[in-house]
């Protein structure tokens, strides 16, 4: 009996100590990102995985539906929203760790066409007539009800003079990224997205910026959730990290903040 006990123990030593089930789920997390991340927070995710072996799944969709899910209980450890509004929102119902919050990135909104259309440097400004612009045609971006980048978009329009005229026009979509995809696919000749989209879909092209005094600042608020996994706290670090200000910044996206490392 102790020659087999003694055995146990080594065998505990040797492969208990160093893995178990429970350690192995403790080492992943779950983050819900805006769509419009989904190609720079993938490559910021590969690189803190390959850092810390710690992996990271990432649920990309409308910040509006995101918070929704996590009010309702889905198993996020990380919230990544596109505007402060729906941070707030989360805030209001308990499901954020207010103090790990940190306004992380910046963005812009343009106005895009495919990339074969005709249209090019269109002058956004005072009176701009998008309802002209699209002709027949429609206007593809997120609901502007909900989803940010839709509400920084008629922000923008009404601050122009221009939503009135226009909001007939206007083809609203789930999220950002499906926007950019009426557009890319010629669903929808003119689109409103973020610069960042435009900068991934080779199939569209940047037509015109809208001023950044059009809209309120476009903010990606980061934050852990008040369930989350004590890896969060490192992966919040890496996030405002030189190694992720490098890769947000390729993707176009402003870094706010002070690198910590």
């Amino acid at each position: 009996m102790n020659r087999f006990a003694g055995l146990f123990t080594a065998l505990s030593i040797l492969l208990g100590s160093t893995f178990t089930p429970a350690q192995a789920q403790d080492k992943a997390l779950t983050v819900f990102a805006a769509a419009s991340m989904k190609n720079a927070l993938d490559e910021v995710n590969a690189a803190y995985t390959a850092k810390t072996g710690v992996k990271v799944t990432s649920s990309y969709a409308a910040s509006s539906v995101l918070a929704k899910q996590i009010e309702q209980g889905a198993p996020a450890d990380i919230f990544i929203s596109a505007d402060m509004e729906w941070m707030d929102y989360s805030v209001g119902k308990k499901n954020i760790n207010e103090s790990t919050r940190t306004s992380l990135l910046g963005n812009s909104i343009v106005l895009i066409a495919a990339k074969d259309s005709k249209l090019s440097d269109v002058k956004i400004g005072q009176g701009f007539d998008l309802a002209k612009l699209a002709g027949d045609g429609k206007v593809a971006t997120g609901d502007v009800k909900s989803v940010p980048v839709g509400k920084y978009a008629k922000a923008a329009l009404e601050k122009l003079g221009s939503w009135s005229a226009a909001e007939s026009k206007f083809a609203m979509a789930e999220s950002v990224r499906a926007a950019l995809t009426l557009v890319s696919r010629g669903e929808a000749p003119l689109g409103i997205v973020y610069a960042t989209d435009a900068k991934v879909d080779p199939g569209v092209k940047i037509i015109g910026t809208f001023p950044a005094d059009s809209h309120p600042a476009i903010i990606y608020p980061v934050a852990a959730t008040t369930t989350a996994k004590s890896e969060a706290a490192d992966y919040l670090t890496f996030l405002k990290g030189s190694a992720s200000k490098a890769i947000m910044e390729k993707y176009g996206f402003t870094f706010l903040v002070k690198p910590t490392s």
